[in-house]
């Protein structure tokens, strides 16, 4: 049970003491002391914030990446209770088309199904792996349904020919309202292989089939989702801070972008500051984060100027090289630990941005004071991410990206860190692929249960209670050496397979 305070004095660190001794520290670098368990880790409760006035079921947030975050994966995160925040490296339509795409369903996917005219003749690649197209009289989502053509009907033909000579005919269609179970009840009472989704002004929006409701049940059960005042997914959206982006934090708000990300490298610049003043008072309506930061300087000036939540991390993602190329940053631990001190007193939730790769490292930065964590490589590659799997030394990967790398740089994620109007632009990210995860639909809730044993483990069952357990200096901490982190992972075996569940 519980020691005497002359024992707990002398057994591990209070956070206030471990972090004030000049020492940069990574997750990696601390552990925390185990407490009293009284509750089950089922009881333990994730439910916070991503920014002041908006509730999130679980704390993960999706990166603003262009590897990571589009539609597919802001409707899967906002199913699952989290968020996503849609990248800004591409022009402002697209972007606010990629944010008004996931909010116009309740569905936990996106399948991203092609659409043709009767008369266009498409060949089996322009089905683009799809079982299924929707045929509508201008081939695109705004126009009337006139059927559904099915991938193997064409190609048994020898020659493309025009869908209208082999499109079947539309069935009854599901309202883009429906939530999962809502849509899977509806095809079973329908007797459907499939059924096209159409919103309420007659969009088509979506199909979803009898096989997509089987792959989704074999999931974790879906949790409470995240939806705003309007009951929509709640979807983030990022931007700049140059003055063109003024335009597109517009086209983000008319999307119904629930909360912008001002994405930046370093926040604190009379560029972040201007847009916050800006963007708050265009927009009060809409939750306004800013960042990067990684200091109590840089975050009271972003708190002074209005920001409803800070993003803290600076060089500390796997893909990020601007400490080895800036020599500025800080480890993630005492970033998140220092800004999150300072911020709590202003109401303002702060996401941890960077250096997650277990869910180790979850608990320790919501421990450390932050409200969410933000991952980038730990989503990249699933299904939900953008682009297409390849095969590479016998492994099946998709490629991931830092905005700071070159080939990010070249489609304008160079003004993130204030180098698009150099001459000669220089990397702070590279170029890399990851392992196949599968789909965030069956990683996460996995993923989210370590988390609640790891807070159990602490005595927290609730993330407001690790907090306040950090701020009564009840939370112990240390600081592990080498040979502590060694004999913390996998060691002494001559072979093993890791299986997180």
């Amino acid at each position: 049970m519980a020691s005497s305070s002359t024992d707990l004095a002398d057994d591990g660190f209070a956070a206030p003491r471990l972090f004030s001794q000049g020492v940069s520290y990574t997750y990696d670098d601390v552990i925390f002391l185990p407490g009293y368990i009284g509750f089950p880790a089922d009881a333990v409760d994730l439910s916070t914030r991503l920014s002041r006035r908006i509730p999130l079921s679980i704390p993960c947030v999706a990166s603003p990446m262009d590897t990571v975050s589009e539609a597919a994966m802001a409707a899967a995160m906002a199913s699952l209770g989290a968020a996503a925040v849609v990248h800004c490296n591409t022009d402002p339509h697209a972007q606010a088309a990629i944010v008004r795409a996931a909010k116009s369903r309740r569905l936990p996917f996106v399948s991203s199904v092609p659409f043709f005219s009767p008369s266009s003749a498409p060949t089996l690649n322009d089905f683009a792996g799809t079982e299924y197209a929707l045929v509508t009289e201008r081939g695109d989502s705004l126009s009337r349904l006139v059927g559904v053509a099915v991938a193997a009907d064409a190609a048994s033909r020898e020659v493309p020919v025009s869908v209208s000579e082999y499109m079947r005919p539309t069935p009854r269609s599901a309202s883009a309202a429906f939530d999962f179970e809502e849509a899977a009840t509806f095809l079973a009472d329908e007797g459907l292989d499939y059924a096209p989704l159409v919103s309420d002004d007659g969009e088509v929006v979506d199909l979803i089939t009898a096989k997509d409701v089987e792959r989704i049940r074999s999931y974790p059960k879906l949790g409470k989702p995240s939806l705003g005042a309007n009951g929509k997914f709640v979807v983030a959206a990022s931007i700049g801070t140059r003055e063109d982006d003024k335009g597109r934090l517009e086209q983000l708000v008319k999307a119904g972008a629930n909360a912008i990300v001002i994405d930046s490298s370093q926040g604190n610049s009379i560029y972040q500051l201007d847009m916050i003043k800006f963007a708050k008072k265009m927009y009060p309506e809409v939750d306004l984060i800013g960042g990067n930061v990684v200091t109590i300087a840089q975050a009271q000036n972003l708190i002074q100027a209005g920001v409803d939540g800070l993003r803290v991390g600076m060089g500390s993602g796997s893909i990020c090289t601007t400490q080895e190329v800036c020599a500025v940053g800080r480890g993630q631990a005492t970033a998140v630990y220092k800004v999150s001190s300072y911020a709590k007193d202003h109401n303002v939730p702060v996401i941890a941005d960077g250096g997650i790769s277990n869910s180790g490292h979850i608990v320790k930065a919501l421990s450390l004071g932050a409200s969410t964590v933000m991952m980038g490589s730990f989503l990249a590659g699933s299904h939900e991410a953008p682009g297409t799997y390849e095969y590479k030394d016998g492994r099946r990967v998709k490629k991931y990206r830092g905005m700071g790398s070159l080939e990010a740089m070249t489609k304008g994620s160079d003004a993130r860190y204030l180098g698009d109007t150099l001459k000669l632009k220089v990397a702070q990210g590279v170029v890399g692929a990851v392992a196949d995860k599968g789909s965030v639909l069956r990683f996460i809730p996995y993923t989210m249960q370590a988390v609640k044993q790891g807070l159990q483990d602490l005595g927290a069952d609730s993330l407001q209670s690790a907090h306040d357990l950090l701020r009564s200096e009840t939370l112990r901490l240390e600081v592990r050496t080498g040979a502590a982190q060694a004999e913390g992972g996998i060691h002494g075996l001559v072979s093993y397979e890791k299986k997180a569940f």
